[in-house]
């Protein structure tokens, strides 16, 4: 009978370490992974859809005050940055919607409404690009025409 050679044992003490990593040498010690927190860029990315929103007038009628104001109140307790921005766009929209029901609206009968409506679409289309655009720079923007109702 041939007998099969057996690979020695090794002690248990080391088969219960890992190799250390290649890169580092031997003895060295890994050191724990950071702990991770929610990124601020979460806050950031709320602030500009704040702005952004005001763009659902265009898919459903007053969804450009609904949709910023469902967003500022549920998220303004968790990141207080979009206290401020929440407040501004919801006044700016608010603001516009008077704007066009009340001044452009009986104002079309004399043709000039709509040239009045033109333009304050073309201010709030403008006015919100910028103001994303300010709020992903971590500024605040101050919307023109805006009556503060929310303070």
């Amino acid at each position: 009978m041939t007998e099969i050679p057996q690979e020695p044992e090794s002690s248990p003490s080391q088969q219960d370490v890992p190799p250390p990593p290649i890169d580092q040498p031997a003895g060295s010690e890994v050191p724990p992974a950071p702990v991770v927190k929610p990124p601020a860029d979460n806050a950031r990315t709320f602030a500009i859809l704040c702005h952004l929103l005001g763009f659902a007038g265009l898919v459903f009628p007053l969804g450009n005050v609904l949709a910023p104001l469902v967003l500022w109140l549920i998220n303004k307790q968790q990141y207080p940055q979009i206290d401020e921005h929440g407040k501004e766009s919801v006044n700016f929209q608010i603001s516009i919607t008077i704007y066009l029901i009340l001044i452009c609206m009986p104002l079309m009968f004399i043709v000039v409404g709509v040239f009045l409506m033109m333009g304050l679409v073309i201010l709030d289309v403008v006015a919100i690009i910028v103001a994303s655009v300010k709020a992903s720079n971590g500024e605040v923007y101050r919307y023109p025409l805006s009556i503060r109702f929310i303070k």
